[in-house]
């Protein structure tokens, strides 16, 4: 039984205790884990790129300042974002949104919370060069780089060319993120038959998910995103999607961010104004904080009492999968002589 027919049947105001239980199996399947990640064809992922794309992910010589690294917001240990309500910038200026993880980013249809950017190698690129985040110039981050005789031999290595180029350190970079993806979490055990895998709460508010709370509308598949934008409710003067697109009906639009680590990830929302999972259930059980004629059609008041929205939040919880050691990478010094002294640590990477 598809769960958008569960969904009328709630609406209608059946009984759907029995019927909801043997409907398990069918949510469960759309929320199979894929085979794979995707990669572009000029830019296949191999061994050498991806090492390369990490050293880069983590070196503030890729920063106007030589003080920020893509790492400075997108943590391991956090996710792959960082705590705050919105990201800091050079100098530590506050910026408009919160940091979005990179997590599970090559599943995505766009980048950025607006869309802005229709591929990884574009993502990476953007903040890099942005004046109000990494504030890098393209040409001293490529003088930079070529100075360095150790990142000339891992460049050549990894895509044939002998000098540096800005568009081959976003490649890099790109072929990095492709390898975050979030692992097996209880969930995942749960959809492959496993029924002890969670909790009944969180059963319960699985079945909630896709019926009366209606998150599956948007939080769609394995990684919990239809890929697209909707305004929320949330209050804020951000216009979001619209003006990349030149469409007022997209004002306030954001798109749907992965639910994969949710747990992990507070705050909430594009201006991280939700601090608590319970708090953004919140926020869709009263049909958003602020009115407007932009307003998702899905977004309306769902009538969730306190017990459902608890077992809405222990669901979330069950989609954080088994921490992963990331490993500082030593960084290539500025000669041809030692690498440069860079501490190597781990971090529970969520």
């Amino acid at each position: 039984m598809h769960p958008r027919f569960i969904h009328l049947l709630a609406a209608a105001g059946f009984a759907l205790t029995a019927t909801l239980a043997s409907a398990q199996a069918d949510f469960r399947s759309h929320y199979a884990r894929p085979a794979g990640v995707p990669a572009p064809a000029d830019n296949v992922s191999t061994p050498e790129r991806i090492e390369l794309g990490k050293m880069l992910f983590f070196d503030p010589r890729l920063s106007g300042t030589e003080a920020m690294s893509c790492a400075s917001c997108h943590n391991p240990s956090l996710s792959w974002t960082d705590p705050l309500p919105v990201a800091r910038g050079e100098h530590h200026v506050a910026l408009g949104r919160r940091t979005p993880t990179i997590l599970n980013s090559a599943f995505n249809v766009t980048q950025m919370w607006d869309g802005r950017f229709a591929s990884l190698e574009e993502q990476a690129l953007g903040p890099m060069t942005s004046p109000a985040e990494m504030h890098a110039q393209p040409a001293v981050v490529e003088a930079r780089l070529n100075a360095i005789p150790r990142y000339r031999e891992l460049f050549r290595s990894a895509y044939n060319e002998p000098v540096v180029t800005i568009k081959l350190v976003a490649k890099a970079i790109a072929a990095f993120e492709r390898t975050v993806v979030s692992g097996e979490a209880p969930f995942d055990r749960f959809v492959r038959g496993d029924d002890q895998a969670i909790s009944t709460e969180a059963k319960r508010g699985f079945t909630l998910f896709n019926t009366k709370a209606q998150c599956a509308t948007c939080h769609s598949g394995w990684n919990f995103s239809d890929g697209s934008f909707h305004d929320i409710g949330i209050a804020s003067e951000d216009k979001g999607r619209g003006p990349i697109i030149g469409l007022d009906d997209l004002d306030h639009a954001f798109k749907t961010p992965t639910l994969r680590n949710i747990a992990e990830r507070a705050p909430y929302g594009h201006n991280g104004s939700e601090a608590t999972l319970r708090d953004i259930v919140d926020l869709y059980n009263q049909g958003g904080r602020v009115k407007r004629s932009t307003l998702s059609q899905t977004i309306k008041p769902l009538g969730l009492d306190t017990a459902e929205q608890n077992d809405l939040v222990a669901f979330l919880r069950t989609l954080t999968s088994d921490g992963v050691k990331v490993t500082l990478p030593d960084l290539p010094g500025n000669d041809s002589g030692p690498k440069a002294a860079v501490a190597e640590k781990s971090f529970a990477a969520q």
